[in-house]
């Protein structure tokens, strides 16, 4: 007999689906957040388990549980825990344990991409076209290469996973699995997506204009208030407003919190850590402690939202050579243009003494220390004709 515990997310579910078509009856699968396994894990060792293998994917204990697992698998043997996150690497120094954050081709692994490999070199299972293709899916949606390799097949799969419950999910993939040559979606499936993908542009919309900016700890964090959509939302929001080092989601219901970035040199696992979660470098979550509350709630709550540059110009554009004109929530007037190989600004018609040597650093300036947005063209020209009055 084997129990699975696995994080309650596409990629966990997707271990649990894996090891259900592995085990079949002989297997009880129970799905964690990253808070409840230490519960779940003191559970299973609390009972006589010495007949059952457990098996642990997607998710870490702490240290404590980390120590009781080795005690159990000194006596019973019978313990595998798998895991991509690049947290729980230490866990690598365990007979048990087995981290791995890419793959032999180097490409980022989920640990349903690792279960697989798993299952299939034990024997517990074949290599099958569908299953091969639903497992790809999981990976590069979990490692968000789907966006990357413009695959929305693997953002229509998660998008599916939250439209059912996680046992209505499991089914209908388990059925599918087993019958389709090969994977995909049925008619009915396909618009329910559909009507998804509309509401989920929708929230996104506005949760653009609910974005507040605040520096923490030397960088520049983007905070709304969020309880659906975060992967689709954090990705927006990052692209949308590329200054902002990460974007941090509060749900106040659940006392959690999201973060994402899109930027490589920002790594969002080392601020959830230091909140007691955990993740990946562009993708990571933790729970919304009394120091966290401080700092993303109490902290921001007076801030204005920040604007999103207008859209649709045809004179105040970005790098023209007669110049881009932007404005901030203190009602300040910002003039970026060039001058000779250099950028300048003047911040109330005044020259700033800082010159930049592209419009990229210049903006950049503008939009991390001003919170300054792209004005309209009627705006622009107002202003131009203004300067030519003078």
């Amino acid at each position: 007999m084997y129990q699975l515990l696995s994080h309650n997310d596409l990629d966990g579910v997707g271990c649990g689906i894996l090891a259900r078509l592995a085990f079949r009856e002989k297997v009880n699968v129970r799905y964690n957040s990253i808070a409840s396994l230490n519960k779940e894990i003191e559970q299973f060792l609390d009972e006589d388990r010495k007949g059952i293998c457990l098996l642990i994917t997607d998710l870490s204990p702490n240290e404590e549980n980390e120590e009781k697992l080795n005690e159990f698998y000194q006596v019973n043997g019978r313990v595998q825990l798998i895991d991509h996150h690049k947290t729980a690497l230490h866990l690598n120094e365990y007979e048990w344990g087995s981290v791995v954050v890419e793959d032999e081709e180097g490409r980022l692994a989920s640990a349903t991409s690792l279960f697989y490999d798993y299952l299939i070199s034990k024997g517990f299972l074949e290599k099958m076209d569908a299953v091969t293709e639903f497992v790809e899916l999981v990976r590069q949606y979990d490692t968000w290469e789907w966006e990357q390799n413009e695959n929305h097949q693997a953002h229509r799969l998660n998008t599916l996973f939250f439209l059912v419950s996680i046992e209505e999910f499991e089914d209908k993939m388990l059925e599918r699995l087993q019958t389709a040559e090969h994977f995909d979606f049925d008619d009915l499936e396909k618009q329910l997506l559909k009507v998804e993908e509309n509401k989920i542009d929708r929230y996104i919309r506005r949760k653009k204009r609910e974005l507040v900016q605040k520096e923490t700890d030397g960088k520049l964090a983007g905070v709304v208030y969020a309880e659906s959509y975060h992967s689709e939302l954090g990705n927006e929001l990052g692209k949308a407003f590329p200054h902002l080092d990460f974007i941090v989601m509060l749900n106040i219901g659940s006392k959690r919190i999201a973060l994402r970035t899109i930027h490589d040199h920002i790594d969002v696992s080392e601020i959830a850590d230091y909140y007691g979660g955990g993740g990946h470098q562009k993708a990571s979550g933790c729970s919304l402690s009394n120091e966290a509350y401080k700092r993303f709630v109490e902290d921001t709550f007076h801030l204005e939202p920040i604007r999103e540059d207008a859209k649709w110009n045809r004179y105040n554009v970005k790098e023209s050579s007669f110049g881009s004109l932007y404005k901030n929530s203190q009602g300040e007037v910002f003039f970026l243009y060039p001058n000779d190989q250099l950028w300048e600004i003047e911040k109330n018609k005044k020259k700033l003494e800082q010159s930049f040597n592209s419009f990229q650093e210049g903006e950049l300036f503008l939009k991390r220390n001003e919170g300054a947005w792209l004005l309209r063209d009627e705006q622009f020209v107002a202003y131009l004709m203004d300067e030519v009055k003078r």
